[in-house]
C-alpha cells in the first residue's frame, strides 16, 4: 500500500483513539458522582432504602438463572410510604401483541402497596390474544380499565391512556414489565420538590436464559444503575425510560402527551420536560423486570430503533444543545451527542484503521501504547461493572461476569447499529416499531435477585 496513505491513516487512528480515550477517561467521573449520590441518601452499598416522605409526595403540583414461564410473585419488602401512598395513580400500559406477557404485568402492578391506583391497558390493535387477555383482567379486578383502539403506534396507545386517566401522578410501562409491590411508591418518593417533573426508576433483565441476557444483565448496571446515579445528581438525566417512569398528569397533558411521529418518545418527552424548566430524577429503588432481547436479530432491531429515536430527538430539539440557556442539561447534551453518537462511528472508523495499519506492521497488537490502554480498559470496565452491581446490591450478577469478554464485540455491534441508523435517517427511510417478540421467560435467578433487595 501507498506509504503516504499509510502514514495518514495512522495519523487518523492517533487521533480517532485521542478522542474517543480521553471521552472514556470523562465517563470515569461519573464513579465518584454516583458515590456522591449514594451518600446523600444513606444508601451506599447497603440496598434500597425505603422511600422518604416528601412534599411532593402530597398532590403534585408543577412550577419552574433458569427460566420459568409463570412469573412467580416478588414478595413484599418495607411498607410503603402513607404519604405518597395517598396520591391516585395512574398505570398505563401500551400493548401490541403482548398475550404472553401481559397478565403477569398487570397483576404484578395489582400488587403493589399503592391506593388509589387505577392500571389502564390499551391494546394497539392486536393480532394476537391480547384483547382477551386484557378483557380477563379487566373483568376480574375492578382496577383495570380495557380500551381498544385501531393500530396506530405506541405514542398514539400512551396519549389515549393519558385522555382517559385520572390519576395525579401517570406511570408509563411496557407490557412484559414485572413490578415489586414497592416499584410504584419507590418512584413517587423520588417526587423531592415541585422543580421534578419525572422520575425514572430502574428496569434490568428478567429473561436471564441466554448468554447475550446475561451480558445485558451485568452491562445494565453501569449503562443504567451507575450512569443514572450520576446524572440524576448533576440534574442532567436525558431520558425517563419508558418500561418505568413517572410523570406529572398535569405536566405531560401540559406538553402534549407523547409525539407519534418518532421511535424515541420517552426521550423525546424527557427533553420537553426540562425545555419546560422542570427536571429528572433516577430512583434505583423503584426496579421493574422486563425482557431482553434474546437474538442478534432483535437486539439489532432495537439498537438501531434506540439510536434512531436518538438522532429524530437531537434533531427536533437542536437548539438544546450545548445551550445554557436550558441549564447544565443543555451543556451536558453536547457530551451525550458526542459520546452516543459520534464515538461510536469513530470506534468503526479506529477498526478499519486497523484492519490496514496491521497488516502494514505500522501498529504492532499487544507491544504500543494503546493496546496497552485497550487492556487496561478491559481491567477497569471489569471493576466498573463489579462496582455497579455492588451499587444496586445485585450480587447474584457477579454470576454473569464470564460474559464480560463480549464486551468488546458488544461496543463494535452497538457502533454498527449507530451507522446503521444514521443511514436510514439520512434516506428518510420509515422507521417501523419493530417491537420485540415476547417469550415469556422469568428467570429464578432475576426474580430472586430483586426479592433480596427488598428484604428489610
Amino acid at each position: 500500500m501507498n506509504v503516504d496513505l499509510e502514514g495518514a491513516l495512522l495519523i487518523a487512528f492517533l487521533a480517532v483513539s485521542a478522542v474517543v480515550l480521553t471521552l472514556g477517561a470523562v465517563k470515569l467521573l461519573f464513579v465518584p458522582l454516583a458515590v456522591v449520590f449514594e451518600l446523600r441518601r444513606g444508601t451506599l452499598f447497603g440496598g434500597p432504602a425505603a422511600p422518604s416522605r416528601t412534599r411532593a409526595t402530597s398532590r403534585p403540583r408543577h412550577g419552574r438463572a433458569g427460566p420459568v414461564r409463570d412469573a412467580p410473585p416478588v414478595e413484599a419488602g418495607p411498607p410503603a410510604d402513607p404519604v405518597a401512598s395517598a396520591v391516585a395513580v395512574s398505570v398505563i400500559v401500551p400493548a401490541f401483541n403482548e398475550a404472553v406477557v401481559l397478565r403477569n404485568c398487570v397483576e404484578s402492578i395489582l400488587r403493589t402497596d399503592q391506593a388509589g391506583l387505577e392500571v389502564i391497558i390499551v391494546d394497539d390493535g392486536s393480532t394476537d390474544g391480547t384483547a382477551a387477555v386484557m378483557n380477563g383482567l379487566a373483568a376480574e379486578h375492578p382496577a383495570v380499565r380495557a380500551v381498544a383502539q385501531s393500530n396506530a403506534g405506541k405514542g398514539a396507545a400512551l396519549n389515549r391512556g393519558i385522555a382517559l386517566a385520572r390519576g395525579d401522578v401517570l406511570v408509563f410501562v411496557d407490557a412484559d414489565g414485572i413490578f415489586a409491590p414497592t416499584t410504584i411508591g419507590r418512584l413517587l418518593s423520588g417526587f423531592v420538590d415541585e422543580g421534578v417533573g419525572a422520575v425514572c426508576g430502574d428496569d434490568r433483565p428478567v429473561n436471564l436464559d441466554r448468554v447475550q441476557t446475561r451480558l445485558l444483565s451485568i452491562l445494565s448496571h453501569v449503562g443504567t444503575g451507575l450512569v443514572r446515579r450520576a446524572l440524576s445528581l448533576l440534574h442532567c438525566l436525558p431520558i425517563v425510560s419508558g418500561n418505568i417512569g413517572a410523570f406529572r398528569a398535569d405536566l405531560v397533558r401540559e406538553l402534549g402527551g407523547f409525539r407519534t411521529d418518532t421511535v424515541g418518545e420517552d426521550l423525546e418527552l424527557t427533553w420537553r420536560v426540562y425545555g419546560a424548566g422542570y427536571r429528572v430524577v433516577f430512583e434505583p429503588s423503584a426496579i421493574v423486570l422486563a425482557e431482553s432481547p434474546s437474538t442478534i436479530r432483535g437486539l439489532w432491531r432495537q439498537r438501531v430503533r434506540w439510536s434512531r429515536g436518538l438522532l429524530q430527538t437531537v434533531g427536533r430539539h437542536r437548539r438544546m444543545i450545548g445551550n445554557p440557556a436550558f441549564g447544565v442539561f443543555g451543556v451536558f447534551l453536547a457530551f451525550t451527542v458526542a459520546t452516543m453518537v459520534v464515538v461510536p462511528v469513530l470506534q468503526l472508523i479506529a477498526l478499519g484503521c486497523l484492519a490496514v495499519l496491521v497488516p502494514a506492521a505500522r501498529v504492532e497488537i499487544g507491544t504500543d501504547a494503546l493496546s496497552i490502554s485497550g487492556w487496561l480498559g478491559l481491567l477497569v470496565t471489569l471493576a466498573l461493572v463489579v462496582f455497579a452491581i455492588a451499587l444496586n446490591g445485585a450480587w447474584r450478577d457477579l454470576g454473569h461476569l464470564w460474559t464480560l469478554p463480549l464486551w468488546p464485540v458488544y461496543s463494535v455491534f452497538v457502533g454498527l447499529t449507530m451507522a446503521a441508523a444514521i443511514a436510514l435517517e439520512l434516506r428518510g427511510a420509515e422507521a417501523p416499531w419493530h417491537k420485540l417478540p415476547r417469550t415469556g421467560v422469568v428467570s429464578r435467578a432475576a426474580v430472586l435477585g430483586i426479592r433480596s433487595q427488598e428484604t428489610p
